[in-house]
């Protein structure tokens, strides 16, 4: 029977996971990305240390899938995928996880919380020791910053000296002026009396002629 326009072949891969892959949560995570991207088929454990993986779907969804359960986080570290492609066969409905007996069940789910545990404290020690460097860091900022407040004090150390010298010289300044001021004043002190003298002494001179001019009319001579 021929395909429609627009139906897709569908393919199965089967997965060998082997690395830290069984009690450290690897079959959810499994589980998760399968559903995220549309995929049918199974994940279990596989005696005595690896997972059993198979996935049918669209070609691109499954390489998308290969991916992205070569985990290296956490706990879970992926070191080899076994791989084997071939016709899907559309026997599952959805993507789940066989699980053993109920002991099997609760050893792994007490070892995934123990992983997940350790983890935590490793990521605390981690920001722990992030914290540190930051702190480390904001210490040396903080010398940074005093060292250039103790330059730009110097500074303006420098500044308030430099002016109290142009204070000094403006004083200094002003007190040339005022002595040239005073300077002024008494010159002009001294010919303001140069000039009354020498109105007075003109004074007198016009008298001694006014006298002398009477006394030879008084002779009787002649005086123009």
């Amino acid at each position: 029977m021929a395909k429609g326009p627009c139906e897709v072949d569908m393919i199965r891969v089967e997965i060998i996971a082997g690395g830290d892959v069984q009690r450290v949560g690897f079959r959810d995570a499994v589980w998760k990305i399968a559903r995220n991207l549309g995929l049918s088929g199974t994940v279990q454990n596989l005696e005595p240390y690896d997972v059993s993986i198979v996935a049918e779907g669209e070609e691109d969804a499954l390489k998308e899938f290969l991916k992205a359960i070569n985990i290296q986080a956490g706990p879970i570290r992926v070191q080899t995928l076994k791989v084997n492609w071939s016709a899907a066969t559309g026997e599952f409905p959805y993507f789940k996880i066989l699980r053993g007996d109920w002991q099997e069940e609760l050893g792994e789910r007490f070892d995934v919380a123990v992983g997940l545990l350790h983890r935590g404290i490793e990521v605390g020690e981690q920001n722990l020791m992030v914290s540190k460097e930051n702190l480390m860091v904001s210490k040396e900022n903080l010398s940074i910053g005093k060292m250039m407040l103790e330059k730009q004090d110097k500074m303006l150390e420098k500044q308030d000296k430099m002016i109290e010298k142009q204070d000094g010289m403006l004083e200094k300044q002003d007190r040339t002026i005022e002595t040239q001021d005073e300077t002024l004043d008494e010159i002009r002190g001294m010919r303001s009396d140069l000039h009354e003298n020498a109105n007075k002494r003109l004074a007198r001179i016009e008298d001694d002629i006014v006298e002398i001019k009477r006394s030879i009319r008084e002779l009787g001579g002649s005086c123009n």
